[in-house]
């Protein structure tokens, strides 16, 4: 199959002066292409800047020249750096695919560039720190959506136990390194007033969103009965059983109209009200009809408001990757690379999921005077 890209160079591979085999003469036939596409030469390129130094005539105020691709006015000593593409490059590869500084160090060194593990890192906390109006922008923008997916899973913040929580849904998404994993670390990303909708598991801190509408993730819920019918005994199934029919019939019902999927939520709730006057001598199933209960308003809001999940999996995907990076090199070994951690993780993702390249991202980042005006969402 041809690439679907220009091609740069054309070779030709001609037909030898005689058979290889036999040494008898060779007749033409036809030609035939075959493509290879290749990295480009490992070379990098250093960029000299010549840089006009003066003052003002009237303040005697201090007045230096700024060229678009420069990435700092630093001179003397700290004139010689890495470039944008190169670092951006890096954190692209420590964040997202998690490599270690060391490795990421490594990454660069074979394609020509010379840079310390140690270097990346302090290049990394100098983003984390220009990404700060950025990652505001996307917490801001998550509290005006109208529907939010939260999560949190276990990290490492030197050596010891924390937690990374997540806010997002189909436009943004934005990480947080909290040291704990109650309401007031969840509020650090969501207002405790949010008033849209919070498609979430069931941690009891979510519940205390009270000014928000709720969607119960299915997927645990059955997932649930699924570990239920297979370690109850026969006599103690028939509650998880009904239990799944009733979860199965709200997901069936998504494709109907709205007045039949309004129908359908009334007598789905019905059933649960029902399932929860009756007795449960099974311990387990008794404690399933409990939190289903204590959960009726959350079960089918997916079927009455539009763009709700019935599960969240938009925050497992979310979390999934940095899970991933967390098993390779443990988290962070200080609170302030965890917040660096947390800004450009949703600086990236959401970069992403506005159709943007990260690393080009990154790069109009590192060369932007004000940081500040730097903006994901136009």
């Amino acid at each position: 199959m041809a690439p679907t890209g220009p091609v740069d160079r054309e070779l030709s591979a001609p037909l030898p002066a005689c058979c290889p085999d036999c040494g008898g003469a060779i007749c033409f036939e036809r030609e035939d292409e075959q493509f290879q596409t290749e990295l480009p030469e490992r070379r990098p390129t250093v960029t000299r800047f010549v840089i006009g130094i003066g003052h003002c005539t009237n303040c005697k105020r201090r007045v230096q020249g700024r060229h678009p691709e420069q990435t700092s006015d630093a001179l003397g000593a700290a004139a010689s750096q890495v470039g944008p593409n190169a670092m951006s490059l890096a954190t692209w590869l420590h964040y997202v695919m998690g490599l270690s500084f060391k490795k990421s160090a490594a990454v660069l060194g074979h394609l020509g560039v010379s840079v310390t593990a140690g270097a990346l890192s302090s290049g990394a906390q100098s983003t984390g720190t220009d990404l700060v109006p950025v990652h505001q922008e996307i917490v801001a923008t998550l509290n005006d959506s109208a529907v939010v997916v939260p999560d949190e899973t276990g990290w490492r913040v030197g050596g010891e136990g924390a937690w990374l929580w997540v806010v997002t849904n189909d436009r943004a998404t934005a990480y947080n390194v909290a040291d704990g994993r109650g309401f007031d670390e969840a509020t650090e990303l969501l207002n405790e007033d949010f008033s849209g909708v919070i498609v979430r598991d069931g941690w009891i801190v979510y519940r205390q969103f009270t000014e928000a509408d709720h969607q119960t993730c299915t997927a645990h819920l059955l997932r649930r009965c699924h570990e239920l019918l297979a370690s109850n005994p026969d006599w103690a199934r028939s509650t998880p059983r009904e239990v799944k029919e009733i979860l199965l019939a709200g997901l069936d019902a998504r494709g109907l109209s709205k007045s039949k999927r309004l129908a359908v939520v009334a007598d789905l709730t019905e059933r649960v009200q029902l399932l929860g006057e009756q007795a449960h001598p099974h311990d387990e199933n008794r404690k399933l009809v409990a939190h289903l209960t204590n959960e009726i308003d959350a079960l089918f809001t997916y079927l009455t408001r539009p763009g709700v999940d019935a599960t969240n999996w938009r925050a497992e995907q979310a979390v999934r990757p940095a899970v991933v990076n967390r098993k390779v090199w443990g988290g962070n070994r200080t609170w302030r690379g965890a917040g660096t951690q947390g800004r450009i993780m949703s600086a990236l993702r959401t970069a992403v999921q506005q159709g943007l390249d990260p690393i080009e991202f990154l790069v109009r980042l590192a060369r932007a005077p004000n940081p500040a005006m730097v903006s994901l969402f136009h």
